[in-house]
């Protein structure tokens, strides 16, 4: 890919159906790596806020469940959809489980990770709710922490907005 975006990846939605993130092309995206059983889970509502305050303007959340960090998403794509749902709220898209690190990575947390390198410029995901806010063009804009509230992403998210 000639400089690639955000827009040029597929995913696999929680559901088993094929989403090209093209579709949210001109859009701005929040892309989460989601666990149902971490201490970050709580940000689930914070995220279902962001995207309920600023989705009519043209913020996308997308949840990408892993299991990748201490074992905590086992459950089914079915489950995971469940308990978001059920516990949170959550209406956001949610894709299907992936990994985010290494040699099994998806794509697009290659892509994101290369773009915007962590603390010392490691690729690595540290831990889940590592968040990347993506803007119209479908560049990175910035990365967040896990420890970086839904809430504290505001002024970036409406900055991108326009």
């Amino acid at each position: 890919m000639t400089n690639p975006s955000a827009f040029d990846f597929q995913a696999e939605a929680i559901d088993g159906q094929p989403v090209a993130l093209d579709a949210y092309r001109g859009q701005v995206l929040l892309i989460v790596n989601t666990a149902s059983r971490c201490g970050f889970t709580p940000q689930f509502a914070g995220l279902q806020a962001l995207w309920q305050a600023y989705g009519p303007r043209g913020l996308v959340v997308l949840g990408f469940p892993s299991n990748e960090f201490g074992g905590q998403d086992p459950g089914s794509n079915g489950e995971i959809a469940s308990f978001c749902s059920t516990n949170y709220g959550v209406d956001f898209p949610m894709m299907a489980k992936i990994e985010v690190n290494g040699g099994g990575a998806h794509p697009l947390y290659r892509w994101l990770t290369a773009e915007a390198p962590g603390i010392l410029g490691t690729k690595a995901i540290k831990w889940n709710f590592t968040k990347f806010l993506v803007g119209r063009d479908g560049q990175v804009i910035r990365r967040y922490a896990p420890t970086d509230a839904p809430d504290a992403l505001k002024k970036d998210i409406e900055a991108a907005l326009g």
